[in-house]
């Protein structure tokens, strides 16, 4: 009997340092959020520009009643816009996140799958480059033996300046 415990117990450690994230291309790079932030994962939502809204907000969706800021997750991280090769069709995902009891999308070149990950496996980000970003919104980096997975903090993806300009477009619309 205490075998069997043993081996329980063994397992349950092993579970509690697996991490299931979200994984979603970028530009080519594979990124992952904790799946406890996604709330859901949707296509091409038709998205209502907003007046005076910051350069990365694309705009609002109207997503069973609620509206939504949408980020434009590409220009937020500063990464070259991606090269069409077939005419204006909004092919995007949006990721569907709740980020300190907001909700806020954010779009993605692609969805690709639950990726889950040890703990253990997940290097921290290179000194250099976390140094050179406002709010180090880069928590680690992991091989996934087909890729490196860059794994983001998106509660430090915006500022507190973003934040609240976010608040004032969900005030207006409502």
């Amino acid at each position: 009997m205490a075998e069997y415990y043993t081996s329980t117990q063994a397992e349950q450690e092993e579970k509690e340092q697996l991490k299931q994230l979200v994984g979603f291309m970028l530009g080519g790079e594979l990124f992952g959020v904790d799946i406890l932030m996604v709330q859901e994962i949707i296509r091409s939502a038709e998205i209502t520009k907003v007046p005076n809204a910051p350069d990365f907000v694309e705009g609002v969706i109207n997503l069973r009643g609620n509206i939504i800021p949408v980020i434009d997750l590409r220009r937020r991280l500063n990464m070259e816009a991606a090269k069409q090769t077939t005419p204006s069709i909004n092919k995007n995902w949006i990721l569907i996140l709740t980020i300190d009891k907001r909700t806020t999308g954010f779009i993605v070149d692609l969805v690709t799958e639950v990726i889950k990950i040890d703990e253990n496996d997940v290097e921290p980000p290179p000194d250099i480059i976390v140094s050179g970003l406002e709010n180090q919104y880069i928590t680690g980096v992991c091989d996934t033996g087909q890729h490196l997975l860059i794994l983001l903090n998106f509660n430090r993806i915006l500022l507190m300046e973003e934040i609240r300009k976010l608040k004032e477009i969900d005030v207006a619309d409502k």
